[in-house]
C-alpha cells in the first residue's frame, strides 16, 4: 500500500461530464468537480451555497423577463405575459399595460433600447416602441418612419415576380391599379406601393389584380412598369424579426417573408430609411447571400455589428458604416437558435450565444491575429449540462452568466476570460412535495431576477445574498410571534422557517401563514433547496491500468463564513461539528458563523473507479462556503 495526499484549492472547471473520467491528465480534472448543485463558483475557486429568492409578485402566467435600465438610478423589470407588460420599480409592480402579443408568441420577441425607447418586435406583430415618458409613466406605442410631405420614408421591396408589371389608371387623386399577375389580397389595404420611385397608398382591395389606391407623389406616366415594390413590414409580408442599434443607425435584422435582409436606418434619424442617392449618411439596406440559410436571429454591436443567423455568424464591417464601405462576411458556422429569440449577451468583449444545435454555448471572440472572429464552446467540458437552453443573462457583479434550461432548471457559469475560469454549476428549486421551474432571467441593474412555476402559480423572484430560502418572505414584529401572515403564494407548501436565526421545524402552510413552535421577532420563511459537493474520483489505476482500491483515512476542510456542514466520508450524511475551530453552538442561540479547517477521519476501502471519497449535501438554510480540500489516502498496490 501506498498513502498519498491530494489537495484541492480550486473549483473553477465547475462540474464536468462523466464522460472525461477517464482522463485523469487533464488540468480540469484537477480543477472540476462530479456534482455541484446550488452553489457559486467564485472566481477566485471556491463553493458558496447559492443566493437565495425573495419573492416579489405572483406574476399573470408564464411569460420572459426584460430589463430596462434607463440610467444607473432608474431601472425597471419588464414582465411580457399574454396581452400585458407590466413594469416593476423598486420591487413593486408601477404599472400594466395592454399588449397585442399572445402566449405562444412571447419567445419570439425581440428588442433593443436607446435612453428612453425601447424597441419590441415579433415577425407576426406591428413593431412597437415603449417609451418612458415624463413623470415615468410608460406607453406603448406602434412605430411611426419618417414622413416628410406626406411621402413615407420606409423600406420597400418587390416581393412578386420581377416579370409582374402594374398598370396605373391616372398619375394623380384616386386611381385603380391593375396587375398582369395575381399579386393582392384583402390585407393589402393601408399597405403603401412605390410606382416608378413614386408612393401610392392602397385605399381598397377589388381583387388579386386590381386595387384602389390614391397617389401620394404624382406618378411619372400611366403605362406598364415593372418597376415597382411594397412596403416590406405589413401584415401581408410579416414584420422586423429582430433589431439594434449600431453607429447611429437602427438596424432592422430579417422579417417574417425576409428573413435573411437587413436595413440600415439613415445615422442619427433612426425611423428614416431614405436611401436618397447613396450618400453617406443615408439608409443602407442589402440581403445576407451564401450557400445556406441564413436568417437572421440575433445581432450585436460591438466593434463590428455581429449579426447570428440560423446557419452562421457574420461581421458587417465600414468605418464609418456607409453605403460604399459597408462590407459583410461570414466568419464561423455555428448557427443559432431559430424557435426562439434569446439575445446574445457580451462578456468582457466576447459575445456569447447559444447554439442551433442546443448543445453549445458558444463564444464569438474577434482574434487581431487573425483580423476576424472565432468561436469557442464553452460547454466542451461539460455537455451533460446544457440541454435545451431556452433563455440567457450575465450578471456582471457576481460575473455569472445564468441560462435556463427547457425543463426548468437554471445553469450558472463562472466566466473570469483573464484567468481562464469557465466553471458551470446547475440550480434546482421546490419545496419538500412540489418542484418549481424556472421559465425565464434578466439582470435589472445589481439585482438578478427570475420567473418560477410553482404549485400556486407563476412567480416572480430576486435572487438574494441574504437568503438561504426560495420564494421566501422576511418579517417583523416588536414582539415575538408565533402566527405569521401573508403567505398565501405558498398555500399548501411545507416550508423552512429561520426564526431569530434559529433553524425551527418545518411547517405546511395553511391560509395563508404558519405557526411557530417557539415565537420569534424575526423570521425568514421559504421553500428549502439542498445543495452538493461532490469530487471527482481520484485517480487510481495502478502501471497496468487496472483500478485500484482506495481508503480515505482523512479530510480536512477550509470552511469560510460556515454555519452548518452535512458529510458522508462514505457512512451516509451526518452533520459535522464545528466546535474543532473553537467554537460551540448554544441551545436557543443562532449557530455561529464560523471559518477555519475541519478534520474529519473516515474508515474502510472503497473499490477504484468512479465513486467520490466524500460528498456534501445540506438543505439547511444556513451560510456555507468551501474553500479548498486536502484528503490523505492510501491506494491498495
Amino acid at each position: 500500500m501506498s498513502r498519498i495526499r491530494q489537495i484541492k484549492t480550486t473549483f473553477t472547471a465547475g462540474e464536468i461530464s462523466r464522460s472525461l473520467l477517464g482522463r485523469g491528465d487533464l488540468r480540469a480534472y484537477d480543477n472540476g468537480a462530479m456534482t455541484l448543485r446550488n452553489v457559486f463558483i467564485q472566481p477566485t475557486g471556491g463553493v458558496t451555497r447559492r443566493a437565495g429568492t425573495r419573492y416579489v409578485d405572483t406574476a399573470r402566467g408564464p411569460g420572459r423577463l426584460i430589463s430596462f435600465e434607463f440610467n444607473t438610478e432608474q431601472v425597471y423589470l419588464l414582465v411580457l405575459t399574454a396581452g400585458k407588460l407590466d413594469i416593476y420599480a423598486d420591487g413593486g409592480l408601477s404599472q400594466t399595460i395592454d399588449a397585442p402579443w399572445e402566449e405562444n408568441q412571447v419567445q419570439n420577441i425581440a428588442w433593443t433600447q436607446s435612453a428612453d425607447t425601447m424597441l419590441i418586435v415579433h415577425p407576426d406583430i406591428s413593431p412597437l416602441r415603449l417609451v418612458r415618458q415624463a413623470g415615468g409613466n410608460f406607453a406603448l406605442l406602434e412605430w411611426e418612419f419618417f414622413v416628410d410631405d406626406g411621402v413615407t420614408y420606409q423600406p420597400y421591396y418587390k416581393f412578386a415576380d420581377p416579370q409582374v408589371n402594374l398598370t396605373p389608371s391616372a398619375t394623380t387623386g384616386t386611381i385603380t391599379i391593375t396587375a398582369s399577375a395575381s399579386v393582392f389580397v384583402a390585407e393589402h389595404q393601408g399597405v403603401h406601393l412605390r410606382i416608378g420611385g413614386k408612393e401610392v397608398l392602397i385605399t381598397d382591395f377589388d381583387s388579386g389584380t386590381v386595387v384602389s389606391a390614391q397617389v401620394v407623389e404624382t406618378l411619372a406616366a400611366t403605362s406598364a412598369t415593372i418597376d415597382w415594390e411594397e412596403q416590406a413590414f405589413s401584415a401581408v409580408r410579416g414584420y422586423p424579426a429582430t433589431v439594434a442599434f449600431h453607429q447611429g443607425r437602427l438596424v432592422i435584422g430579417g422579417s417574417r417573408d425576409l428573413p435573411n435582409r437587413l436595413w440600415f436606418s439613415k445615422s442619427n434619424d433612426m425611423f428614416n430609411f431614405d436611401q436618397g442617392t447613396g450618400l453617406d449618411d443615408e439608409s443602407i439596406e442589402f440581403a445576407i447571400l451564401s450557400d445556406q440559410v441564413n436568417a437572421i436571429r440575433g445581432m450585436f454591436a460591438g466593434r463590428h455589428l455581429q449579426v447570428f443567423t440560423s446557419g452562421s455568424e457574420w461581421m458587417v464591417s465600414g468605418t464609418p458604416l456607409t453605403p460604399t464601405t459597408v462590407q459583410v462576411a461570414r466568419q464561423t458556422r455555428i448557427g443559432s437558435l431559430v424557435d426562439r429569440h434569446v439575445p446574445p449577451v457580451n462578456v468582457e468583449g466576447a459575445t456569447l450565444f447559444i447554439a442551433r444545435n442546443r448543445q453549445q454555448i458558444c463564444e464569438f471572440i474577434y482574434t487581431d491575429l487573425e483580423q476576424a472572429y472565432q468561436t469557442t464552446d464553452l460547454a466542451l467540458l461539460s455537455r451533460h449540462m446544457i440541454v435545451d437552453p431556452v433563455d440567457q443573462d450575465f450578471d456582471p457583479r457576481r460575473r455569472l452568466l445564468f441560462i435556463v434550461r427547457g425543463d426548468g432548471k437554471l445553469l450558472s457559469l463562472t466566466v473570469y476570460r483573464a484567468e481562464a475560469v469557465a466553471a458551470w454549476t446547475m440550480h434546482e428549486t421546490g419545496g419538500h412535495e412540489t418542484g418549481g421551474a424556472f421559465l425565464s432571467v434578466a439582470v435589472v441593474g445589481d439585482n438578478v431576477y427570475t420567473l418560477v412555476q410553482r404549485a400556486q402559480g407563476v412567480m416572480i423572484e430576486q435572487l438574494d445574498d441574504a437568503l438561504d430560502l426560495d420564494c421566501a418572505l422576511e418579517g417583523t414584529h416588536a414582539e415575538p410571534a408565533a402566527v405569521w401572515a401573508g403567505l398565501g403564494h405558498l398555500e399548501g407548501e411545507r416550508v423552512s422557517i429561520l426564526a431569530d436565526g434559529v433553524v425551527q421545524a418545518d411547517q405546511d402552510v395553511h391560509e395563508g401563514s404558519v405557526t411557530l413552535e417557539n415565537p420569534a421577532r424575526q423570521v425568514v420563511i421559504g421553500l428549502p433547496f439542498t445543495h452538493v459537493v461532490e469530487p471527482l474520483p481520484p485517480g487510481s489505476q495502478g502501471a497496468d491500468g487496472a483500478a485500484r482500491a482506495v481508503r480515505l483515512i482523512e479530510a480536512s476542510f477550509r470552511i469560510e463564513g460556515t454555519a452548518a456542514l452535512r458529510l458522508d466520508t462514505g457512512r451516509g450524511l451526518r452533520d459535522i461539528a464545528l466546535r474543532q475551530i473553537g467554537v460551540d453552538a448554544s441551545p436557543g442561540l443562532p449557530p455561529p458563523v464560523v471559518s477555519g479547517d475541519i478534520r474529519v477521519r473516515a474508515f474502510g476501502w472503497m473499490p477504484g473507479g468512479t465513486r467520490p471519497l466524500w460528498r456534501i449535501e445540506q438543505s439547511v438554510p444556513l451560510p456555507f462556503t468551501l474553500l479548498a480540500v486536502s484528503t490523505e489516502l492510501t491506494v491498495n498496490d
